[in-house]
């Protein structure tokens, strides 16, 4: 599609998923992600509980690990599954595992078999979050894929905002075991529905092997960077993180070097579009997740209230998802432009972090406060501007016997991204002071550094980008 074509789009919104001719689609696509996005938010929030009730407090890390390493594995599951197992029969499957993994979690006697439950719902849930991607090109026409993706983002950042509450239902006693109780009525509906509710989707994916080698070196990365981002210590952390990079590399490697690809083709030739697009997600994901140390700095250099400073970092979901409505109109130019923006106004509220959040301010001052607050809004806000014409740029640019390949990435993506840049943003902020010399002085030289560090990513984003605009690809 030209630009001339693009900028010729009727104006159209996030609504038009949820009439009467869409919205069967729109309930299961958007359904799958509701529950990979609120049981990410409700388990973190119960794990201490689950400690608590029947101990292993150390194997208490494994239960995100687990999660995210199995949720990569299920979105490669999409674009790798059995010859003749359409779409819809991956989302039964999907539905059914996270049912199941949900209901071991539920009657889990030790936390050895959480995990084991953690595992089998990560699995699933990886193949809903990236069926999710996968059946967009099917089930709405063209100038929607940006707001489907628009209302994923709206998901998310509603998830991030009522999650922890709602975990906090469920954090007395053993009452942690009907937050996955719930969700098992959920996903045997889902699975049940979906056949007469989800469009039918042709499986156009080209022959070939399953990259065995590629998905093993991406799970040793994400396993690896993981457990990197839970250990304390410096040179462990450091050890980790080096061998996931080295897996990653290795992995790019074989992709760019064999035949057998798990990526879509030209996905690590950054000469290609489709490669810098892969880059930019993966930055700006990367840059985001540097927030985890936003309530840490809030309390300790700032004087606000757990509670307080739990409000405050929910900023950057709602900055995301205000950006996401704001831009989902955008088409042609303007939506490339978006894109630049975006990576933009990321990097510079990393700066203003950098400056604002980094100050010893105990009395709380809203000369202060007020800039670190507005600079955390638009972290969130730069990402949800580009990010959902960056899906439609990957699913525009990759053939049709390639968009599952170029689906599941999307969503591994995500999880490499969050992983990675926990990981790195740990070795960053303990490095500079968070715990040597520690207090006021050592958290101000990590949160300055911290964030001065992740601005350069975002630099990177923003060369990426420019070379996106319309015309430049």
């Amino acid at each position: 599609m030209t630009s001339a074509d693009q900028a010729a789009e009727p104006q159209s919104s996030v609504f038009q998923l949820f009439t009467p001719s869409l919205l069967p689609a729109t309930l299961m696509l958007g359904g799958g992600v509701t529950l990979y996005a609120i049981e990410s938010y409700i388990t973190a929030t119960v794990a201490p509980s689950i400690v608590r009730d029947i101990g292993g407090l150390p194997l208490l890390a494994w239960v995100t690990t687990l999660f995210v390493a199995a949720a990569v594995l299920g979105s490669i599951f999409v674009a790798t599954r059995p010859r003749g197992m359409g779409l819809r029969g991956a989302y039964v499957c999907g539905a059914l595992i996270f049912a199941t993994g949900s209901l071991i979690c539920a009657a889990a006697p030790v936390m050895e078999v959480v995990l084991a439950g953690r595992a089998v719902q990560g699995f699933g849930a990886g193949i809903l979050a990236a069926l999710a991607y996968a059946f967009v090109r099917f089930a709405y026409p063209e100038p929607l894929w940006p707001k489907a993706s628009t209302l994923y983002a709206a998901i998310w950042g509603v998830a991030t905002l009522l999650g922890p509450s709602a975990g906090g239902l469920f954090s007395q006693g053993s009452a942690w075991r009907y937050a996955f109780i719930i969700i098992v009525p959920l996903g045997l509906l889902m699975a049940v529905l979906s056949p007469w509710l989800l469009p039918k989707a042709t499986d156009d994916r080209a022959h070939g092997k399953t990259p065995v080698l590629q998905i093993c070196l991406l799970l040793v990365a994400v396993l690896f960077v993981s457990i990197a981002g839970t250990v304390e210590h410096m040179v462990t952390k450091a050890a980790l993180i080096a061998v996931s990079v080295l897996s990653i590399s290795l992995m790019l490697v074989t992709e760019r070097r064999g035949n057998n690809r798990l990526l879509p083709t030209g996905a690590v030739m950054l000469a290609k579009p489709v490669a810098r697009v892969y880059l930019i997600m993966f930055a700006l994901l990367f840059i985001l997740v540097s927030d985890i140390y936003i309530p840490y700095f809030l309390q300790t250099l700032h004087g606000v209230t757990p509670l307080i400073s739990g409000y405050l970092t929910a900023l950057v979901a709602l900055g995301w998802t205000i950006a996401a409505f704001f831009s989902g109109s955008l088409t042609g130019r303007r939506a490339s432009n978006a894109i630049v923006a975006g990576c933009i106004i990321e990097a510079l509220a990393t700066v203003f972090l950098a400056t604002f959040l980094a100050r010893d301010n105990q009395m709380a001052s809203l000369a202060i406060l007020g800039p670190a607050a507005v600079a955390m809004l638009m972290m969130g806000f730069g990402v949800g501007l580009g990010w959902a014409h960056l899906v439609t740029k990957v699913l525009r640019i990759v053939s049709s016997a390639e968009q599952d390949k170029a689906s599941a990435a999307i969503s591994t993506l995500q999880s490499l991204g969050g992983a990675f840049g926990a990981a790195v943003a740990g070795v960053i902020a303990n490095s500079t002071g968070l715990v040597t010399p520690g207090g006021i002085a050592g958290s101000i030289s990590a949160a300055h550094w911290l964030y001065a560090a992740m601005a350069l990513p975002g630099i990177v984003t923003i060369a990426a980008a420019l070379t996106l605009r319309e015309g430049r690809n």
